[in-house]
């Protein structure tokens, strides 16, 4: 049976454009507001990512920090961001879900125990910053016998060697990091350098989806829209930022952007 993952992607290159894949942090504002926000934007993304927050977040940038300063000050954990999914998949039980974090707190919880409260919560994919390949082989075949996707990160740093054998032992999404930074920094490569390595990647297994993030607004999307997927994180986190500010409705605010970082890439 083919993955939610797998369908999204095969929907989007049915329609002839790149899957939008949105990210915010479980508890944003707080619990409640970010189940509503899951469910808002998820009408406009084919991918939903939701991550974990964490103390010590070594590949993010300010603005997703500050989201996950916010939503531990409000008290999340990850039994509740597990709950935010399950009520996520029981509203939308077809939209994919990939949860994203960081290896303690797998390795708190337990490796087997985590996967089972992804089986039970309906989480269809995992991205563990810190914990990569070939680090991640043994956690990764755990994930597909619960038929839940690792999803494996490259880098312009990466050699071809490294490439061949993480897309080999890649699941159905792979993961490009335009560029050497932590996530929500202006663009350091032209989008043309990005692509060319994009390609490079492509190359070695056009069946595999291969995405792109970091750097990646309403300003930059357009121009990346040839990939198989587009991630949009900090700028999300920075819209509900300024909608506090501003004392504004962050469900609505995130709603209008990521359906007009939709309207750019169809």
């Amino acid at each position: 049976m083919k993955s939610k993952i797998t369908l999204a992607f095969e929907k989007c290159k049915e329609e002839k454009r790149p899957a939008l894949i949105t990210y915010i942090v479980a508890g944003d504002n707080n619990e409640k507001n970010s189940l509503k926000i899951l469910n808002a934007i998820s009408k406009h993304a084919d991918i939903c990512e939701l991550g974990i927050g964490h103390n010590c977040p070594v590949a993010d940038g300010y603005q997703i920090q500050n989201s996950s300063y916010r939503a531990l000050r409000n008290g999340i954990t990850l039994k509740a961001t597990f709950n935010i999914a399950k009520k996520f998949k029981k509203n939308s039980p077809n939209k994919p879900l990939i949860l994203m974090g960081y290896y303690n707190l797998i390795y708190q919880m337990g490796e087997d125990s985590f996967l089972k409260n992804c089986k039970t919560s309906g989480v269809d994919g995992l991205i563990v910053v810190d914990l990569p390949f070939p680090e991640n082989k043994k956690f990764a075949k755990k994930c597909k016998r619960k038929s839940i996707n690792f999803i494996q990160l490259l880098s312009p740093t990466t050699s071809k060697l490294r490439m061949k054998k993480i897309i080999t032992q890649s699941h159905d999404m792979s993961y490009y990091i335009s560029m050497v930074s932590t996530t929500g920094g202006k663009l350091k490569v032209s989008p043309k350098k990005i692509l060319q390595n994009y390609d490079k990647i492509k190359k070695l297994n056009r069946k595999k989806n291969l995405v792109i993030g970091f750097g990646i607004t309403n300003k930059t999307i357009s121009s990346l829209k040839r990939a198989d997927g587009l991630v949009v994180g900090s700028q999300l986190c920075k819209a509900i930022t300024d909608s506090i500010r501003k004392k504004q409705n962050p469900v609505k605010k995130l709603n209008k952007l990521v359906y007009s970082l939709k309207r750019k890439i169809a």
